[in-house]
């Protein structure tokens, strides 16, 4: 490696409420000399750090721009509601939007669903992040609805949550340039399908081990061919295995018997 290049690095972006330490675990064992970087990107910048090169990859929010973006989806997430412990609703071990029609419900900048009408009564202002509509829940001006992670992540001992069953969910997907589909993006894409070593797909330092197998099987293979040369290149064992399978071990009669006079 000359002065000029820069040593391999894998930088990954990750949204608020995804946990990928499993995946960043795995990575450094099985890639101990690349270091990887995490990012920590708000949900709705996270296309622009991609876009910008500023991350290889990113664990994101769906949706993304298919024309520009590879995804592989990796898990959709239980939506909550977040309560105050002492609430009507706890009650209750799940809910629906219709019980939560007269409830006052944030609606933060940062919202990660994409409402068609947020459900209950409008806040007087939309806070500017989920975790300051957190804090208002805390101070019992009103509930909020986010992605379970985001119920825990800003978890609180004075708050609690519970199931919404019929609202929008948020699918988390692994993301990157489709056009900058490196080889150290297809060892993260192996990891997080939970592909083993041997079956990550597109590494060269995998071929290698490949072509000496291959060899070592060919090796194996001429040996077992050449044991039995020996045996083919005798004519007498063959002729008595041929007449054992025929006749029984007798040797089979020529001509017309002759007439007894």
């Amino acid at each position: 490696m000359t002065g000029s290049e820069a040593a391999p690095s894998f930088r990954l972006a990750y949204v608020p409420g995804v946990t990928p330490a499993k995946w960043v675990k795995t990575w450094n064992e099985r890639l101990p000399g690349i270091p990887l970087t995490l990012v920590q990107v708000p949900a709705a910048e996270a296309p622009g750090v991609l876009r910008a090169g500023e991350a290889d990859a990113g664990l994101v929010r769906l949706p993304v721009d298919r024309t520009f973006f590879s995804a592989i989806p990796l898990y959709t997430e239980t939506s909550v509601v977040v309560v105050p412990k002492d609430h009507l609703i706890t009650a209750a071990d799940e809910v629906s939007l219709a019980d939560l029609a007269d409830e006052v419900l944030f609606h933060p900048l940062d919202d990660v669903f994409d409402w068609d009408a947020p459900p209950g009564e409008p806040a007087s202002e939309r806070p500017a992040t989920t975790a300051d509509a957190v804090e208002l829940v805390a101070a019992n001006v009103g509930l909020l609805v986010v992605p379970q992670s985001l119920a825990r992540l800003y978890h609180r001992r004075d708050l609690t949550y519970r199931p919404v069953v019929d609202a929008p969910q948020s699918s988390v997907a692994l993301s990157w340039p489709e056009e900058a589909t490196t080889d150290l993006v297809e060892d993260f894409i192996g990891i997080v399908r939970g592909r083993t070593v041997n079956s990550t797909r597109g590494r060269t330092a995998e071929k290698p081990a490949d072509a000496e197998r291959k060899r070592s099987d060919q090796g194996g293979s001429r040996q077992s061919a050449g044991g039995k040369t020996p045996a083919r290149s005798s004519g007498k064992p063959a002729a008595r295995t041929a007449r054992t399978r025929t006749g029984g071990g007798k040797p089979a009669k020529r001509g017309k018997p002759r007439r007894k006079s």
